[in-house]
C-alpha cells in the first residue's frame, strides 16, 4: 500500500496539511531555490526516485518544467511523482517573479537569449547535481511548451531532448495578441500568479507601448532562431487548439532548419484533442471518438526520455515523423475517417491536397462556383458596446456552435447536403472581400462540420484585426465603404465530412469575451477601452469582381 511522502521543506517551512496529504508514493518531493545568473532565485519542486534495491539512490537522468501557473495543485504533483517513478529527477520550476520565485515578473523574457537566460541557467544546475547524470530533458505544454522553444535557442550543454504538447513560438502572434487583437483582460489575470502584482500591470503598459511587431516583439519570437535548435523533439499538436499552428511550425523549423542535431530528429502526432496537457483521450467538447484517438501521453513521454536520457534501445525513433488523426463524424455508423495516417513531413506529402475555394453566396450560401452577380453583399453591425458573445476564454472546439451563430450580427454560409465524403487535410486560408463604415474592424471566421440533426460542431476559427490585413509590422486603416482584402490563415485541419452533413463557414466582427472588442475608431489600442468605441456596418461581398472565400485543403478521393 502506498504510503504519504515525508516531505523537505528548505529554508521556506511546512507544507500546508491539504498538501501534505497529496499521495505521492515512494517518491521524495524537496523545494529548492535555484541560483540564476543575476543572483535570483527560482522556486522548483524536486521529486527524487526511491532508492534502488541495493540501496542506491541515483544519480538519475533529470526532466524539468517551466511554467508561470501554480505548481502545487494536487494533479500537477501526482504526475511529476509518476514521472519520478519511471527513474527521473523531476523539477518544477516556476518563472521568475511567480509564486515563490524571485525577481520581477516579466513575462517569458527572462528566458530568452539576452542578459537573462533563466531556463538555460536551471537546466545546468540540474545538470551539474550529484544527484544529476548530466544528461537533462523537458516536457511541458502551452506556457511550458513556449518555454522549451526559448530554452532550445539559447542551446544549454547539458539539453539532451524535449517534449512539447501544444506549443507556441512568437508571443505576439500566439500569445499576447491573436490575428493582432489586443487582450488586456485575458492577460489581467496574470496577477494571480504574480509575487508583485504591479509587475503584471508595468507589462501589460509596456506590451502597448509596441502595438506592432517590432523589434521589441521579436525578442520573443523563437521563429527567428531555428537553426540554434539543435535537440531532438517530440510534440503534440491537437486539432481544436488556435496554438496547433504554433505546434505546427515547431516541428516544421526544427525538422528542416534546425540544427545538426535538431534536423531530421523531430516527431509531430496530431488529435483530434483540446488544448492542454494530459487530457488526449478521445472525448472533446461534444465529440466522443473511438477509442483510437487515445494517446498515452505519459507512457509515451518516459518512452522518449528513456531512450534519449538513458540510451535504452526501445524504437522510438524508428516510429514515423509524422502521425495524424484524420476526424470523422462521431456516432455514426461506418462513417469515413476517424483513423490514424502516417506521414514523413508535414502537410503530409503522401496525401496531396489541392487548395479549393468554397465560394460565399447571397442567401447564406457555401459554394465550388463562382458567383457572377454584378452586385451581392451581405452586411451587419459590429458594436463594440453590445458584443455578440463567445463565453470563457478558451477556443470552444468540438462543441455545438449555434448558441453563437443564431445570434443577430453573426453571418452563416452553408453548403448544400453533401452527397459523398469531402475531405479537407491541410491548412484553411480565408480571403474576404470587405467594407467596412469604421477605419478598423475585426473579423472572425470559423468552420463547422454540420450534422443532419444539425448540430454545428466547431472545428476551428481565427480572428484577424483589419489594420493588420498587410502585415502585422504596420497598420493599414480601413477607408470608410472602399472594399479592402483580409486574407489570412485560419488554421490547420484534417476532417472528412461525411455523406449527408453540410460545411459551414460563420463570419462575425464581434465575440466577447473570447475576443475583447476592437473599439474600431482606428486610434491607437489602450489598455483601458476606451469611452469613445463606435459601432459600424460591416459588409462582405459575394460578386462577381469582389467574390469572398475560403481556401480548403481540399484532398481528391483515391480511384
Amino acid at each position: 500500500m502506498l504510503r504519504c511522502v515525508w516531505v523537505v521543506m528548505l529554508g521556506l517551512g511546512l507544507l500546508t496539511p491539504l498538501q501534505a496529504q497529496v499521495n505521492l508514493g515512494q517518491i521524495t518531493e524537496t523545494h529548492q531555490m535555484i541560483p540564476m545568473r543575476d543572483g535570483t532565485r527560482l522556486s522548483a519542486y524536486l521529486y527524487f526516485p526511491p532508492k534502488d534495491a541495493t540501496g542506491r539512490a541515483g544519480p538519475w537522468p533529470v526532466v524539468f518544467e517551466q511554467r508561470y501557473a501554480d505548481l502545487r495543485g494536487a494533479g500537477t504533483r501526482q504526475a511529476a511523482a509518476r514521472l519520478a517513478s519511471a527513474g527521473f529527477v523531476v523539477a518544477m520550476v516556476n518563472f521568475r517573479g511567480c509564486y515563490q520565485s524571485e525577481g520581477q515578473w516579466v513575462g517569458y523574457r527572462a528566458l530568452a537569449w539576452g542578459e537573462q537566460r533563466d531556463g538555460y541557467d536551471v537546466c545546468e544546475w540540474l545538470a551539474t547535481q550529484k544527484w544529476s547524470t548530466g544528461k537533462v530533458g523537458t516536457f511541458g505544454s502551452s506556457q511550458g511548451g513556449f518555454a522549451q522553444n526559448f530554452l532550445a535557442v539559447t542551446q544549454p550543454p547539458h539539453l539532451v531532448c524535449q517534449y512539447m504538447v501544444d506549443t507556441g513560438l512568437s508571443l505576439f502572434h500566439e500569445g499576447y495578441r491573436i490575428g493582432g487583437i489586443t487582450r488586456p483582460e485575458r492577460f489581467r489575470s496574470l496577477e494571480a500568479s504574480c509575487r508583485n502584482p504591479a509587475d503584471n500591470r508595468r507589462l501589460l503598459a509596456e506590451w502597448f507601448q509596441h502595438p506592432h511587431y517590432d523589434d521589441y516583439w521579436k525578442a520573443e519570437d523563437c521563429t527567428l532562431h531555428f537553426p540554434k535548435m539543435n535537440v531532438p523533439c517530440f510534440t503534440i499538436g491537437s486539432w481544436f487548439d488556435f496554438m496547433n499552428q504554433g505546434s505546427i511550425q515547431s516541428f516544421q523549423g526544427r525538422q528542416h532548419r534546425g540544427g545538426p542535431n535538431s534536423r531530421g530528429h523531430q516527431q509531430l502526432l496530431i488529435g483530434p484533442y483540446l488544448h492542454g496537457r494530459l487530457n488526449k483521450g478521445n472525448q472533446s467538447g461534444d465529440l466522443t471518438f473511438p477509442t483510437n484517438a487515445i494517446w498515452p501521453e505519459e507512457s509515451h513521454m518516459i518512452r522518449w526520455f528513456n531512450h534519449h536520457l538513458k540510451g535504452e534501445s526501445n524504437g522510438v525513433m524508428n516510429d514515423p515523423p509524422v502521425r495524424y488523426y484524420v476526424m470523422g463524424a462521431t456516432g455514426e455508423a461506418d462513417a469515413p475517417g476517424n483513423v490514424w495516417r502516417t506521414a514523413n513531413d508535414w502537410p503530409p506529402p503522401e496525401t496531396p491536397q489541392q487548395p479549393t475555394a468554397y465560394f460565399l453566396h447571397a442567401e447564406g450560401k457555401l459554394r465550388l462556383d463562382a458567383p457572377t452577380s454584378e452586385s451581392s453583399a451581405t452586411t451587419y453591425r459590429s458594436d463594440p458596446h453590445k458584443p455578440m458573445s463567445i463565453p470563457g476564454v478558451a477556443f470552444p472546439g468540438a462543441k455545438d456552435a449555434r448558441a453563437f451563430e443564431q445570434q443577430s450580427e453573426v453571418r452563416t454560409f452553408t453548403t448544400d447536403v453533401l452527397t459523398a465524403p469531402v475531405e479537407w487535410t491541410g491548412q484553411v486560408w480565408a480571403e474576404l472581400q470587405v467594407a467596412s463604415t469604421a477605419r478598423d474592424t475585426d473579423f472572425i471566421v470559423r468552420i463547422s462540420d454540420v450534422y443532419p440533426d444539425g448540430r454545428s460542431i466547431l472545428l476551428m476559427d481565427y480572428p484577424m484585426r483589419a489594420r493588420y490585413r498587410d502585415g502585422f509590422d504596420h497598420e493599414v486603416l480601413l477607408e470608410p465603404g472602399k472594399v479592402a482584402t483580409i486574407r489570412y490563415p485560419v488554421g490547420w485541419i484534417s476532417q472528412i465530412f461525411n455523406r449527408g452533413h453540410r460545411i459551414r463557414v460563420t463570419i462575425a466582427s464581434t465575440g466577447a469575451p473570447l475576443y475583447e472588442p476592437n473599439p474600431q475608431t482606428g486610434k491607437p489600442l489602450t489598455i483601458a477601452f476606451p469611452t469613445d468605441a463606435i459601432s459600424a456596418t460591416n459588409t462582405l461581398y459575394h460578386q462577381r469582381d469582389h467574390a469572398s472565400r475560403i481556401l480548403a485543403p481540399l484532398v481528391t478521393p483515391k480511384r
